[in-house]
């Protein structure tokens, strides 16, 4: 763990900066931000005009004058004045006046597995321009198996998957460290791109902005198996003529597409099995993969890692906030490190 669990019960606010939502736990009132991490400003005056959902829902619908930003890009902040602001706007005045009562506020943040110096020194630098005259920062993984109730600090194997919007985290944990991870630049974004490419090329359907997520949806039951629905009606914008037109889609076409970018997850989890130490490999034998973070909600993705690894894969009950939980359950006292007797003669 990159930090000692008693500093983080001194910190008082936990926040986790993803690239599709922004979370804040606050110690005592738990969570209290749970919006996408979107924000729309006047280019012309440089104001701000919505945050969050709201902003979302502009997305491709806008003026000219009016652009729709993303302050934080696979997992990080690549506008810290932004952040801030959104933050800001997120939070609301009357959390802002409590948190500013703090005599030192402290607080954590989520980082993702290897994220380099100036990563981290955006998510510092984000919390600190809010008022924070300390900032820890956690590995998302450690922060998520938290979450989701993995031992983590037990000599005994736990491996968990972290399916984010913009890259995809494995690791295998033991005693409260990571002993093996790698971090996979495919995420629900690739799995988002992967489907409106296969549309234009196939169909020479452009899709609205906001239209993949209910394709994804429209593959329910199970997904990106073969028993899912033979075909689904979508909506669009023909690429020559520019007219709105609908086609159905052969739902095995896009399994097809979404399987591509999902064979370097594999590969990753493959990668880390190799490099694990074949003792803890035996303990997944029995423990097998938790998934969590938003795109684990796939239907169809956990059968097909049960399929490719054999190993037994389950997901966390509230997959997509487990990390800001983990780190709140930090916050809060709740997690006891293991003690260890020292040897005496």
């Amino acid at each position: 763990m990159t930090v000692s669990l008693e500093q983080l019960r001194r910190c008082h606010v936990a926040v986790d900066l993803g690239a599709a939502r922004t979370r804040v736990y606050v110690k005592g009132a738990g969570l209290v931000v749970d919006e996408p991490s979107v924000a729309a400003i006047n280019t012309r005056t440089g104001a701000l005009i919505a945050v969050g959902a709201f902003a979302e829902r502009m997305t491709g619908r806008t003026p000219d004058y009016i652009r729709v930003v993303r302050p934080v890009s696979g997992g990080t902040v690549v506008d810290i004045d932004m952040a801030q602001r959104m933050l800001r706007h997120l939070l609301g005045e009357k959390l802002r006046r409590a948190l500013r009562r703090k005599p030192r506020l402290r607080a954590a943040a989520c980082t993702p597995h290897d994220a380099d110096p100036l990563a981290q020194r955006a998510a510092v630098e984000t919390l600190v321009g809010l008022g924070a005259r300390r900032v820890e920062l956690v590995d998302t993984l450690i922060a998520a198996a938290v979450g989701c109730g993995l031992p983590v600090e037990q000599p005994t194997a736990t491996m968990i998957m972290v399916c984010g919007a913009a890259a995809t985290q494995v690791a295998v944990l033991s005693l409260g460290s990571i002993v093996t991870a790698v971090r996979i630049p495919v995420g629900g974004e690739a799995i988002d791109h992967a489907v409106v490419q296969h549309l234009r090329h196939a169909h020479e359907l452009m899709l609205p902005s906001q239209a993949v997520r209910p394709l994804q949806v429209a593959l329910h039951g199970n997904g990106i198996t073969a028993e899912g629905p033979a075909s689904t009606l979508i909506h669009g914008r023909d690429v020559a003529t520019g007219l709105a037109r609908s086609v159905h889609v052969d739902t095995a076409a896009v399994r097809d597409a979404i399987h591509t970018p999902l064979t370097a997850v594999l590969d990753g989890i493959g990668k880390v099995l190799r490099d694990c130490p074949p003792d803890l490999v035996a303990d997944l034998t029995d423990r097998g993969i938790m998934m969590v973070g938003g795109s684990a909600l796939l239907p169809g993705l956990d059968q097909m890692l049960r399929d490719a690894t054999g190993m037994p894969v389950a997901i966390a009950e509230r997959p997509d906030v487990c990390a800001v939980l983990g780190l709140g359950a930090m916050l809060e006292g709740k997690i006891a490190p293991m003690v260890l007797n020292p040897l005496t003669e």
